[in-house]
């Protein structure tokens, strides 16, 4: 069975974690849904090799190298328990897309149906990420919009050259993600199913 994969971009604050999370859950036996991070999670969690090795480097505070996190989603894509996988926040980086991209090409299990991306202005994003916490004027205000302007900037450097190159391959489909949560998840839905 050849794995049908969707990966969801867009900036934090945007809702593609939940609108993944609705969606899969709607439609079980078909969809799966995956966050890079849980994947790391879980296969730390799973004691084996691998996750020992990605252990060491959280431990260390250091990145987990480009490799293991590529060996590690298409662990999880391929051990996904439906045909339908949809993972969000991925790829983060040029480099990140370049590498899948080739694994991709050799890899007969696994089909990239669609990028899609959630999109939402910076001024939403904020509002979403620090609601009333950035109308005060306390220290952790400033802490979390720092946090969030990070956040924002790891995600918007690379975004140009990500969105250029998914619509170059024709995979790149955008939603408004300002919209209602209930017309944005039945749009994706449908686009979604409509391409199985």
């Amino acid at each position: 069975m050849t794995k049908k994969l969707f990966l969801l971009i867009g900036a934090p604050g945007s809702g593609k974690t939940t609108d993944a999370q609705i969606i899969a859950s709607r439609h079980k036996e078909n969809v799966t849904h995956y966050s890079t991070g849980d994947i790391l999670r879980e296969e730390v969690e799973s004691a084996s090799e691998l996750g020992q090795t990605i252990n060491n480097y959280i431990k260390e505070g250091a990145l987990v190298p480009l490799n293991i996190i590529m060996n590690t989603v298409f662990k999880a894509i391929k051990n996904s328990p439906t045909e339908v996988v949809l993972i969000d926040g991925y790829p983060r980086s040029v480099e990140q897309m370049i590498e899948l991209d080739k694994v991709l090409e050799k890899e007969e299990e696994i089909k990239l149906v669609s990028v899609i991306e959630v999109q939402v202005s910076e001024a939403v994003a904020k509002q979403r990420i620090l609601g009333r916490v950035a109308e005060s004027t306390t220290v952790r205000s400033d802490d979390n919009m720092e946090i969030f302007q990070n956040r924002m900037k790891v995600y918007t450097e690379p975004l140009a050259e990500i969105q250029e190159f998914y619509t170059n391959k024709k995979l790149l489909k955008t939603f408004d993600g300002e919209k209602s949560i209930d017309i944005i998840i039945s749009k994706m839905e449908l686009y979604i199913l409509t391409r199985l």
